[in-house]
């Protein structure tokens, strides 16, 4: 189902890419860059990793000093938890995003601060066959067992970009208003294993990357 629904966003962005192209002021750009990612819960402890992420944009003039930019990203994010033997238990999570952004002009063409709502659609989290058997940390949880997260969250998204018009530096971050464990709720089984409580965690992402636009 993810796989119908990234093929249906591609296409969707390609035509809204192709049909923002042809507007005067308008700019497509190629982004690529790294991640540090960590999850924000109270069940288990965890740390940040290093992933990465790329993707399209589209800036095009608003009003006065503001821009809008459109934007779809595919990202491979990672974060790591304990076993009990206290061994690290590295999760990947890789999807796709789809960004609406206001963005103010500092310095026209140089300088912007960006910000808004990002809608993210992710696969399932993933960790080394060697590690689904290992119990987390604080809970009686194999890690496998808090794989199956929410496949729809959403982001909140605040950064800063500078550079000319055909090669900009960004730096933004990104934090997860939803609860992104949520779907491990509906399984009754798992409460037991999390020391009773509910799970409940949020995502958050600091990102560096380049844009080249087109």
């Amino acid at each position: 189902m993810n796989k119908k629904i990234t093929i249906l966003l591609l296409f969707v962005s390609t035509m809204g890419f192709a049909q923002y192209s042809y507007r005067d002021g308008n700019r497509i750009g190629l982004s690529f860059g790294v991640s540090q990612t960590a999850l924000f819960t109270n069940n288990f402890s965890t740390k940040p990793e290093m992933g990465f992420a790329g993707g399209l944009s589209v800036r095009g003039n608003y009003y006065n000093n503001w821009s809008m930019i459109y934007g779809m990203q595919f990202f491979s994010n990672n974060f790591s938890t304990e076993s009990t033997l206290n061994q690290k238990i590295k999760y990947n999570l890789s999807g796709v995003q789809i960004r609406l952004l206001l963005s103010y002009n500092v310095i026209q063409d140089h300088v912007s601060i960006d910000f808004g709502p990002v809608l993210q659609i992710n696969g399932k989290l993933k960790t080394e066959s060697a590690n689904d058997s290992k119990t987390i940390k604080g809970t009686l949880l194999k890690a496998s067992q808090i794989e199956d997260i929410s496949p729809i969250s959403g982001n909140f998204y605040l950064g800063c970009s500078a550079g000319s018009k055909t090669i900009r530096a960004v730096i933004f971050y990104e934090y997860g208003f939803t609860n992104i464990l949520n779907r491990l709720n509906k399984d009754s089984d798992l409460k037991p294993l999390n020391n009773g409580d509910k799970f409940k965690g949020n995502l958050g992402s600091i990102n560096g990357q380049v844009i080249i636009n087109l």
